[in-house]
């Protein structure tokens, strides 16, 4: 009997940490799942100026092979026909991180991936142009050679980061479009772009609204 307890006493250290090891496997995969999820990207301004309200509460959209921050408007997430754009409406950034085949950055983050149209989901990688630092989409072969990542989050505001910082930029461009560049330099992107505003911006993913559909795929049945 001494002995039995014995055993169990000494027993409990390691259950204790083998419980504890699980617990914290199970919240580390919790944690990890956003990653997977489809978001959108809401853009605002790091310090106040008169073009800010141009920009904060704007979502980035997809157009023409490069990403733009749409005027905001007076919803939270606006559907693709309420964006404020010049052009024919964007599409709206709907993407998530996912492994890049041609790269391993590790602990450091994935690829970035985006839906480039409503209707089926066709993917395109969001990269870095290596020779003007525009955020641009492109399939395999538009985005081959230039910088593809790594691509993360903050892990309490889960702001958008690239090589391990946040160093997004909206230039503005003809018709007051704001285009989004990455100052990978950290110099104002001296060479790159000149006689126009940029604004230093924030990138926070924000979970799309669930649709009727999202509850079909689910089985939904509450």
């Amino acid at each position: 009997m001494v002995l039995g307890i014995l055993t169990a006493i000494a027993a409990c250290p390691a259950i204790i940490g083998t419980t504890e090891a699980v617990r914290q496997g199970q919240a580390q995969n919790k944690r990890e799942q956003h990653r997977g999820q489809k978001t959108h990207l809401v853009a605002s301004c790091t310090k106040n100026s008169p073009q800010s309200g141009q920009i904060n509460g704007g979502m980035v959209v997809l157009k023409d092979h490069k990403l733009y921050i749409a005027m905001p408007t007076d919803d939270d997430v606006p559907e693709e026909d309420e964006l404020e754009f010049e052009c024919a409406p964007p599409h709206p950034f709907t993407g998530y991180f996912m492994p890049h085949p041609a790269h391993n950055w590790k602990w450091q983050g994935e690829g970035l991936v985006s839906t480039i149209a409503p209707g089926p989901p066709i993917l395109n990688w969001i990269y870095i142009d290596k020779d003007t630092n525009e955020v641009k989409y492109g399939d395999k072969n538009e985005s081959a050679g230039h910088v593809m990542g790594p691509w993360n989050c903050t892990k309490i505001d889960r702001r958008m980061t690239f090589e391990g910082w946040e160093g997004f930029l909206a230039v503005k461009e003809k018709k007051g479009t704001w285009a989004l560049y990455f100052d990978r330099e950290d110099d104002g992107l001296k060479g790159k772009v000149q006689g126009r505003r940029m604004l230093e911006v924030e990138l926070c993913r924000r979970e799309r609204k669930k649709g009727k559909e999202d509850a079909d795929n689910k089985n939904y049945n509450g």
